[in-house]
């Protein structure tokens, strides 16, 4: 994946809790409902040909589900897509994602091409800032649209997108859970106050979930990759905090210490934006000055006196037609 970091994501996924937050709190109702939990397996491992050569995480899990009757293993591809601009390529790519599973699950004898292969539910993860314009199912891609007794011999694979920027703030609190906390920590970063909200949320949810040992050692070092990625101040302010739940006083403290320092910073930049501006428009009210002498003496043509004064000829006109006659 192009203009990759490390985000930090392929190491939450790979905690089922988290998997479970995902699946019942942002992808359809119907499928977590005949998802058993219990069961998810993680299955991740280098599945992909070299066809793209970006960098990119995945995590792949397989969990049994009650369908028609009978029980039976799905596997959820889960992309991260994390990039400045949308990836168009995405349906293809996720073609060849699950394609490449599918050869590994016969290559490892968990199944058989006369078998047949599991259902797949490949979900994508966006967490960039431009909107998302990217076709969700390969067959959109097809131009023009085959007639119809062409349309059945054309690839289809559909994804499901789960776009961050996409939820309000309202609904990832009605969520209520440490995920949802991460999603809010992202959308804030760029709003200091808003981030240390977000934070102590965050440490809040954590606190009172039944795992929460397990998901504050994870989120904690999640946390420090992102501000990480906000700059070194940003970074700092985790430095000695190794518990969100259990260092939530220092956490608190450090941020409002960066939230100050991030304040001053902006405002030390207006005082030197408007000192520029103050002398640039004391150097414009000297130029109108020396124009509007020059134009009484009458010596030099416009052209002239713009050249003189570094004015530009419109408004060395609009200063002559103010003269009086």
């Amino acid at each position: 994946m192009s203009n990759h970091h490390d985000t930090g994501y392929k190491e939450l996924f790979s905690y089922p809790e988290l998997v479970r937050q995902l699946i019942e709190g942002f992808a359809p109702p119907e499928v977590a409902a005949m998802m058993d939990f219990s069961t998810l397996t993680d299955h991740s491992g280098n599945y992909i040909t070299p066809l793209f050569k970006e960098k990119f995480e995945d995590k792949v899990w397989s969990v049994e589900v009650d369908w028609q009757g009978a029980r039976q293993q799905v596997f959820v591809y889960l992309l991260i897509e994390f990039q400045s601009t949308v990836d168009h390529r995405l349906p293809i790519r996720m073609l060849h994602y699950v394609a490449c599973f599918y050869d590994h699950l016969i290559k490892t004898h968990v199944t058989t091409a006369r078998k047949g292969m599991p259902p797949i539910f490949p979900v994508v993860l966006y967490n960039g800032s431009k909107r998302w314009t990217a076709r969700e199912d390969i067959y959109r891609m097809i131009r023009p649209e085959p007639p119809g007794f062409m349309r059945v011999y054309q690839p289809q694979l559909r994804y499901y997108l789960v776009n961050e920027s996409a939820f309000s703030e309202e609904e990832l609190a009605e969520r209520d859970t440490p995920l949802s906390g991460i999603f809010e920590v992202e959308k804030a970063s760029k709003d200091v106050d808003a981030l240390q909200t977000a934070v102590k949320r965050l440490a809040e949810r954590i606190r009172a979930h039944p795992e929460k040992e397990r998901l504050d050692e994870v989120i904690t070092r999640w946390l420090k990759r992102h501000l990480r990625r906000l700059g070194a101040e940003a970074e700092k302010a985790l430095e000695q905090v190794n518990s969100l739940v259990e260092d939530n006083a220092m956490l608190a403290e450090n941020l409002q210490n960066w939230a100050e320092k991030e304040r001053q910073k902006g405002e030390q930049i207006g005082l030197h934006r408007g000192r520029q501006e103050g002398r640039q428009e004391g150097r414009q009210e000297n130029a109108r000055k020396t124009a509007i002498n020059l134009l009484k003496l009458g010596l030099l043509d416009d052209q002239q006196i713009a050249e003189t004064t570094g004015l530009s000829l419109d408004e060395v006109k609009a200063l002559r037609s103010d003269q009086p006659h």
